[in-house]
């Protein structure tokens, strides 16, 4: 956003102009402009806001239109990402039930091997420590981060599969 504009908007929400800040931020400022027939000044004076309160009262409903407008886009981004999330879950689950569906006794067994390597590593680092051996941090950092994804993804990947094989037993 043009720092311009986000100094407007600034100006607009803080004196209790909200509806034209949000028409301004889903359409622009330009479509504001044309669509009301009037130039909002880029930083505008206490007598400008004054205007600007008067025009937003007068054409409230259709400020609200706008609004409602850039409500809508928001939902629309925020289903795809939920879409997208959902994708991806299903991809995750869909690739260990292919592993676990495998002839291969270390696709079955990669995910608890990662999970004990990473606590073997952590836990030497932490031996290190005590006994006085000057454990990097950065790695002892890296393995605990490690550590929380591979534990997140194994227990909460794990429950969600048990949820959703015991809701589709149902």
């Amino acid at each position: 956003m043009i720092p311009i504009v986000a100094s407007l908007l600034g100006t607009l929400a803080q004196n209790g102009l909200g509806l034209l800040s949000s028409a301004i931020q889903a359409k622009g400022k330009e479509v504001v402009e044309n669509t009301l027939g009037v130039k909002i000044p880029d930083a505008p004076t206490p007598e400008d806001v004054s205007k600007l309160r008067q025009l937003q009262f007068e054409h409230e409903e259709r400020l609200l239109e706008l609004g409602i407008e850039k409500a809508k886009m928001e939902l629309a981004e925020l289903q795809l990402f939920a879409d997208a999330a959902k994708n991806e879950d299903d991809n995750v689950s869909d690739r260990w039930k292919s592993d676990m569906g495998s002839d291969s006794w270390l696709s079955k067994n990669i995910r608890p091997m990662s999970l004990i390597a990473i606590f073997l590593g952590y836990f030497l680092f932490a031996m290190m420590s005590a006994y006085g051996y000057n454990a990097n941090e950065s790695y002892v950092t890296l393995l605990g981060n490690w550590g929380m994804l591979i534990m997140g993804a194994y227990f909460g990947g794990r429950t969600v599969e048990k949820i959703a094989d015991m809701r589709g037993k149902k």
